[in-house]
C-alpha cells in the first residue's frame, strides 16, 4: 500500500481540539487513509452516511444520546457525512460537548459538505483534500527510475488506487468510475434535471484540455443555456473532477482577460469520458496529456504542502502563450510545459519584458520531478 502524504499530518493532529474534515473524490483513497490513521486505537466509533441506519442515529443525535454514544477517548468517524440532513448541526454537537473524543468526517461532495458545516464548525476544524496517488507519494514508496518507467503509463490511465493496484485492468477500472462514481454526488442533487447535457459537458471538457474554454460555445454544443453550463461546471469542480485556470492579466492591453483554461483532476478519468486509451505512442494528444498531468500534479504538492498559490495562464491577443503560472508571497514564477523541449524553446518576449521579474522555467520529461 502506497502511504498517502497526510497520512503523518492528520496523524499529529489527532486530540488536539479540533475536528477533522477529508474532502475528495470518490474512490480517492479517503477511507483507507483513515483506517491507516486509527488502525493503532483500540476505540474506534466508524458511521456511514451513506448506512440508513448510520444516517437516522445522527440524524436524531441530541447533547444527551451524544455523550452516550461517543465516550471520551474515542475516535468518531462519519464517512460520507454530507449525506446527513444536518451535517453541521451533528458535527458540532459532537465536538462541543464529547469531550476528549476526536472526530473525522469524510466527504466526496464538497458543495454539500462545505455549506452544510461552514457556519456550524467555524474555528472548529481542519481541513484537508486527498487527490489520486501523487508522484511525490509513488515516488516515496517506490523510486525514480520506476516513477520514470510508468510515466506513460500514469499519462493515460492516472493514478486512482484503484488503478495502481489493478495493473492490466486499468480501462476496466476506469470506466467502472466514469460510468457508476464520477457524478454520483452530482446527480443526487434535486435540481440537476439533465443527467445526459452533463455528461455531454464533460465529454467537451475533455477534448478542450489545454485550450481556452467559452461558456457560450459550450452551451451551443451542448444545447443548454450558458448559466446552466456555468452552473453544472462549478459542481463538477466543487465534486473534484474538473478544475480551471484564470488569465493572468497587470502590465499588457493585449493580454487576454476573464478567461479559463479548463483541466481534468487525473489524466485517466480524462480519457475514460472520451474512451480514449492509445499508448502515448500512437495519441495526436500527447502535448494536452502532459499539460494536465503537471497542472494537476503541481497542485497536489501545492495542496499537500499547504502552498496556497494563485494559479494562472498567460496569453495575449496574439496567440503568444505560458502554459502556468503561479503568484506565491508577491512572486511571480512562469512555466512552459514541454513532453519533449526543443533546445531553443523560451518564452515570448513581450511576457519576459512586461515581467522581467519572474522566474522561468521550461518543464519536460527529463526535469519534471524538480515541478513536483
Amino acid at each position: 500500500m502506497i502511504k498517502r502524504s497526510l497520512t503523518p499530518v492528520i496523524l499529529n493532529q489527532l486530540f488536539s481540539g479540533k475536528t477533522i474534515i477529508l474532502f475528495g473524490a470518490r474512490q480517492v483513497g479517503k477511507t483507507t487513509l483513515l483506517k491507516e490513521v486509527v488502525k493503532e486505537s483500540s476505540h474506534v466509533i466508524w458511521l456511514n452516511g451513506d448506512n440508513r441506519e448510520d444516517a437516522e442515529l445522527l440524524n436524531n443525535l441530541n447533547l444527551t444520546r451524544a455523550k452516550q454514544i461517543f465516550p471520551a477517548g474515542s475516535l468518531v468517524i462519519i464517512d460520507e457525512a454530507q449525506r446527513l440532513d444536518n451535517t453541521g448541526l451533528t458535527l458540532k454537537i459532537i465536538h462541543d460537548n464529547c469531550e476528549g473524543v476526536q472526530l473525522m468526517a469524510t466527504g466526496s461532495s464538497s458543495f454539500e459538505l462545505t455549506d452544510k458545516i461552514k457556519e456550524a464548525m467555524t474555528g472548529r476544524k481542519w481541513s484537508y483534500k486527498l487527490f489520486p496517488i501523487s508522484f511525490g507519494e509513488i515516488l516515496e514508496n517506490t523510486n525514480y527510475p520506476e516513477l520514470l518507467r510508468t510515466l506513460e503509463t500514469r499519462m493515460v490511465f492516472g493514478s486512482y488506487p484503484d488503478v495502481l493496484n489493478r495493473a492490466g485492468n486499468e480501462k476496466q477500472v476506469l470506466s467502472e468510475l466514469a460510468s457508476d462514481y464520477l457524478y454520483k454526488d452530482v446527480f443526487a442533487l434535486n435540481y440537476l434535471r439533465n443527467s445526459d447535457a452533463l455528461e455531454k459537458l464533460v465529454q467537451a471538457l475533455a477534448f478542450q484540455v489545454g485550450n481556452q474554454v467559452s461558456f457560450r460555445e459550450l452551451s451551443k454544443l451542448v444545447q443548454i443555456d450558458k448559466e446552466t453550463v456555468e452552473k453544472y461546471i462549478h459542481l463538477l469542480e466543487e465534486a473534484n473532477i474538473i478544475f480551471r485556470l484564470n488569465s493572468y492579466s497587470k502590465n499588457l492591453r493585449t493580454e487576454l482577460k476573464r478567461t479559463r483554461k479548463i483541466y481534468f483532476v487525473d489524466n485517466g478519468i480524462r480519457n475514460a469520458v472520451i474512451n480514449q486509451f492509445n499508448p502515448i505512442g500512437l495519441r495526436q494528444d500527447v502535448g494536452v496529456l502532459w499539460e494536465n498531468l503537471m497542472i494537476s500534479e503541481r497542485m497536489k504538492y501545492n495542496e499537500y504542502n499547504r502552498l496556497h498559490s494563485n494559479c494562472y495562464f498567460w496569453r495575449t491577443n496574439r496567440q503568444q502563450e505560458v502554459d502556468y503560472l503561479e503568484e506565491y508571497d508577491g512572486r511571480l514564477s512562469a512555466f512552459e510545459l514541454k513532453w519533449k523541449s526543443k533546445p531553443n524553446a523560451g518564452f515570448p518576449k513581450s511576457f519576459t519584458n512586461a515581467y522581467p521579474q519572474a522566474k522561468t522555467k521550461i518543464i519536460d520529461k527529463d526535469n519534471f520531478i524538480d515541478f513536483l
